[in-house]
């Protein structure tokens, strides 16, 4: 079985990678590889931010925002069939039956509108 590396960007929204292995091991190690990658960059920008932003306040928010940005992204690891893509086929739909037309005088049992 193969497997497909999927990005959690924000935790959430899924991204297709288009890396697949052949070992979930390689998998796994692809998915700490990409982590290391996201906190070396948060760990960059906080040095520089550090020595930036003046007001503890300022870089308190900023640094809360770049994590949140930054470290929220996750990978894991799916299983993917490989080969050809299946696809899917829809039923065709059939015409919608004719339907009576209601008469446009109201019936014996509705009353007449008052005009």
């Amino acid at each position: 079985m193969k497997w497909m590396l999927v990005v959690l960007v924000g935790g959430v929204s899924p991204v297709n990678t288009d890396l697949v292995f052949d070992k979930f091991s390689d998998c796994l190690a692809a998915e700490e590889q990409m982590r290391q990658h996201y906190a070396d960059a948060f760990d960059a920008w906080d040095r520089m931010a550090a020595a930036r932003i003046d007001r503890r306040r300022d870089y308190k928010k900023a640094r809360d925002v770049e994590a949140k940005r930054l470290l929220s992204n996750v990978g894991t690891c799916v299983p993917h069939g490989g080969g050809d893509p299946q696809t899917v086929t829809t039923p065709q739909q059939k015409p919608p039956a004719p339907s009576s037309q209601q008469p446009a005088t109201p019936s014996p049992s509705q009353p007449a509108p008052r005009t």
